[in-house]
C-alpha cells in the first residue's frame, strides 16, 4: 500500500493593503514568495487592493517586485475576488506582509484572532502600540527605556490653533526637528525642518498621511538598527548583530522614501555596523527590551541613535519591517548566520507553535 505523503503546511501570504506602503508590502511578498521552502509549505498569495478588496493573487514574484519606474499594485484584475480568507480553502498560518495602517497596526491581527487563525508576528496590542509612535514612546518611557524629546500634534489642536502648536514646539524642542506622521512608515510624509519657517508646511505634509503628527528633536549620532526574533519553545528573545544605513548626505538629507526604495546611490547598508563591542551589546540589549516592552512576538526591527559618546536612544520599533532579501532586517540576520530562506521558515514555525486565543 502506497503511503499518502503528509500534507504541506499551507501559508497565506497577505500583502498590498490600504496604506501608503502598499507597493512596499507587495515587494516584501515577492521576496518571501521566492525564498519560502516549497517542499515544506504550500503558498497561497492573497492580495488586498488599495480599496480593501481581497483577491486571490498570482504566485508570481516578478509581478510584485519593485522595478525602475514602476511600483507594484494589487488591483481587482489580479485574480478572483475573495469575500473571506476561507473561500481560498484551509489555511494553517497567515503571514501578514502588510506595512502601515490597516495591516501592521493590529487590524488584521484582530481579524485573525477572531477567526482563530495562527499568524506571523505581533499580536493586536503590540501591533497597535508599535504603529503609533506616540504611544510607542510612552510605553518605552514607562519601562525606563531612553527616548528622545518630542511633541505630539493632535488633529483638533492643529485645526483649532496651529500657532499654539508652533509655539509649543519652539518652547519644548531645539531645531532641527523631524516632522512625521504618527502612524506611518517607510519615511512617508517625513520632513527635516531646520527652523521655524518650515514647520507649518511640514506638519501639513505629514497630515496628508495621518491627521496625528509627531515632531521629534533631531538627535546627534548614527542611526543604527537591530533585528529581533522571538524565542522558540519559550526560549529567550534573540537579537541580530546591529546594522547601519549609511546615507550619502550630498544626495539625500536623510533616509527618505526615495533613498530607501528608488535610488541605488543615495544610501548603502552595512551589517554588522562598525561599533565598539560594548556599544553593539547595548544596542542589542535595548532592542530586546523594546520588543518585550510592547509585548512583541515573531519579529521586529528596532531603530536607535548612537551618540558620539556611545549613549544609545531608541527611535522606534517596527513590528512588520521591510522583509525583502535586501531589507535591513533580513541582512542583519544573514550577517548573524541565519539565511533568508531559513528566516522565513523560522517565523512560520514560531507562528505555528504559538497558541491561538489569549496568551
Amino acid at each position: 500500500m502506497t503511503e499518502t505523503p503528509p500534507r504541506k503546511v499551507r501559508v497565506a501570504l497577505v500583502f498590498g493593503g490600504r496604506s501608503g506602503e502598499h507597493a512596499i508590502s507587495a515587494a516584501t511578498a515577492a521576496g518571501v514568495m521566492r525564498a519560502i521552502d516549497r517542499d515544506t509549505y504550500d503558498v497561497l498569495p492573497v492580495g488586498i487592493t488599495r480599496e480593501g478588496q481581497w483577491v486571490l493573487a498570482p504566485d508570481d514574484p516578478a509581478r510584485w517586485e519593485l522595478a525602475a519606474g514602476r511600483l507594484p499594485e494589487v488591483t481587482t484584475d489580479a485574480g478572483p475576488a475573495l469575500a473571506s480568507l476561507g473561500e481560498a480553502g484551509p489555511v494553517d498560518v497567515v503571514f501578514p506582509l502588510l506595512h502601515g495602517p490597516y495591516g501592521e497596526d493590529g487590524t488584521i491581527q484582530g481579524l485573525l484572532e477572531l477567526a482563530g487563525v495562527r499568524y506571523v508576528g505581533a499580536g493586536v496590542l503590540a501591533s497597535a502600540v508599535g504603529m503609533d509612535k506616540h504611544y510607542m514612546k510612552l510605553v518605552f518611557a514607562g519601562h525606563g527605556l531612553p527616548v528622545g524629546p518630542y511633541v505630539v500634534v493632535l488633529p483638533r489642536a492643529w485645526e483649532q490653533d496651529p500657532s499654539a502648536v508652533v509655539d509649543r514646539v519652539q518652547a519644548e524642542l531645539r531645531f532641527p526637528v523631524y516632522v512625521k506622521p504618527a502612524r506611518a512608515g517607510s519615511s512617508l510624509g517625513v520632513t527635516r525642518v531646520e527652523d521655524l519657517t518650515g514647520l507649518a508646511d511640514a506638519i501639513e505634509e505629514a497630515r496628508a498621511h495621518d491627521p496625528k503628527v509627531l515632531v521629534e528633536q533631531a538627535l546627534v549620532g548614527r542611526e543604527i538598527e537591530c533585528a529581533v526574533l522571538g524565542g522558540r519553545a519559550g526560549g529567550p528573545t534573540r537579537a541580530s548583530v546591529p546594522g547601519e544605513i549609511v546615507v550619502d548626505h550630498d544626495a539625500a538629507d536623510f533616509y527618505d522614501f526615495e533613498a530607501k526604495y528608488l535610488s541605488d546611490s543615495q544610501a548603502r547598508t552595512q551589517a554588522p555596523a562598525d561599533l565598539p563591542d560594548d556599544v553593539a551589546e547595548r544596542v542589542r540589549a535595548l532592542a530586546v527590551q523594546a520588543f518585550e516592552a510592547i509585548g512583541g512576538e515573531g519579529l521586529s526591527r528596532v531603530d536607535v541613535f548612537v551618540a558620539p559618546d556611545g549613549d544609545v536612544v531608541i527611535n522606534e520599533i517596527n513590528t512588520m519591517p521591510g522583509f525583502t532579501p535586501i531589507s535591513m532586517y533580513s541582512k542583519m540576520w544573514e550577517a548573524s548566520g541565519l539565511a533568508y530562506t531559513d528566516l522565513v521558515g523560522e517565523l512560520i514555525q514560531l507562528a505555528l507553535e504559538r497558541p491561538v486565543g489569549l496568551r
